[in-house]
């Protein structure tokens, strides 16, 4: 046995010496197709890109290779599979391709985001697999139908190579049931499945792990909040490794304010707007979805860069809103060390975690009795992975760039 290199000390142990695949990670949307060709188990990229506008016109693929120009494709893509061979096309052509054919795939993994309490972990896909995660479309309408449309293309266009699917829910499936229950009637948990999931698992999961490795401590033994700050947004509690609490609940709107995405609110507010502006639940949702957190406060933008900006120079809802993010994040950073008793790390990633500084040293204002605080010489550095709390403290900030797609990888790998 043995961890191919530092990153996957922890993450997935069981990797033989002699293994050597070329895995394929696709994470697809109603419109797209977003992939990365890995040679495993060293982790190396060998082409990633994305097939856009599937089903819309001007459709069109770009694909990347390290040191080379991007290879750009416009053409109608009328649906999945065809967006799908094109993908192929790109990764085995003469001149802008990193594989001889499609022999050369060892495996795909798919990145599927709700498993539901069926996968408490990644499964090899078989018809049964397909028909489950399509059972639980109803519980994840804007994701799971999408990954469904990925995973029939690959099947259509690679018949016999061995896929995986990875969830985004699993890793929370660890989390006691006092914590993932809500106080509903408990029949709509039996007959509906109403609990909280959780989602991102699969960033929670690694940059858990890869904080223990940068603190060459056993994972075990330490108490950590992860934050994944990115458009999107959640916290989870891991303790000795294992997910026991998280922000986003049955879907992804709950929890800390996001890009476009509410977060928590009182629920009777929906009633309440509802009634005075005469609006039906499905553009009430939309307005959670689509036009609050960030966006919704500032009215300027979803993208923490523009807040930031505008802050700066004396806008006061973007300053609200930035102060709101930084705030509802530090209420759960709290809640979850009272949960754990105890905070040994918090670890920030994501788009916003990864690359704001000012972020993390808002996030870390008033939480030295948690014994958090920030380095400001540590701080302002590019993304990457590192410590920026000072020597000596009782609680270590760890900046992780996140890889879920390298996780996907992994795990399909160990799989097979």
């Amino acid at each position: 046995m043995v961890a191919a290199d530092k990153k996957n000390i922890g993450i997935i142990p069981n990797l033989e010496r002699n293994i050597h695949m070329n895995i394929l990670v696709i994470n697809a949307g109603s419109s797209s197709i977003k992939y990365k060709l890995y040679d495993m188990p060293s982790g190396n990229v060998l082409a990633k890109g994305g097939a856009e506008r599937i089903g819309i016109n001007g459709s069109n693929l770009v694909h990347k290779v390290e040191g080379r120009d991007d290879y750009k494709i416009d053409t109608p893509m009328p649906d999945h599979v065809t967006a799908m061979r094109l993908v192929l096309g790109a990764l085995t052509d003469p001149a802008h391709g990193v594989i001889r054919d499609m022999s050369q795939i060892d495996a795909v993994g798919h990145r599927v985001v709700h498993g539901g309490q069926i996968f408490s972990s990644s499964v090899l896909l078989d018809e049964d697999a397909r028909g489950k995660i399509e059972g639980l479309s109803d519980l994840a309408p804007l994701h799971n139908p999408p990954a469904l449309m990925g995973i029939e293309a690959c099947l259509h266009t690679m018949p016999g190579t061995p896929m995986a699917a990875v969830f985004d829910t699993a890793f929370h499936q660890t989390m006691p049931d006092y914590a993932y229950m809500y106080a509903l009637p408990y029949e709509y948990y039996t007959d509906h499945r109403v609990r909280r999931y959780g989602m991102h698992g699969t960033s929670h999961k690694y940059v858990s792990r890869r904080a223990a490795e940068i603190l060459g401590r056993d994972i075990a033994d330490l108490k950590i909040v992860t934050c994944h700050l990115g458009n999107g947004a959640s916290i989870a509690a891991v303790d000795g490794g294992k997910s026991v609490d998280t922000s986003m609940g049955l879907t992804p709107l709950a929890g800390i304010m996001m890009g476009t995405r509410c977060g928590d609110v009182d629920p009777a507010i929906a009633q309440y707007i509802m009634r005075k502006t005469d609006m039906d639940i499905f553009a009430f949702g939309d307005v959670m979805n689509k036009q609050s957190g960030l966006l919704g406060v500032s009215g300027l933008s979803s993208d923490m860069r523009d807040i930031t900006v505008a802050a700066r120079e004396g806008n006061k809802r973007a300053a609200l809103a930035q102060e709101m993010f930084c705030y509802q994040i530090r209420k759960y950073i709290g809640a979850y060390a009272a949960a754990m008793g105890g905070l040994d790390c918090v670890v920030i990633t994501a788009g916003i975690g990864e690359n704001t500084p000012l972020i993390r040293e808002r996030l870390a204002e008033g939480m030295e009795f948690l014994g958090l605080s920030v380095d400001s010489s540590r701080n302002d550095r590019p993304a990457g992975d590192y410590v920026v709390s000072p020597d000596g403290a009782r609680c270590a900030m760890v900046v992780v760039a996140t890889d879920e797609e390298r996780v996907i990888a992994l795990e399909t790998m160990e799989l097979l």
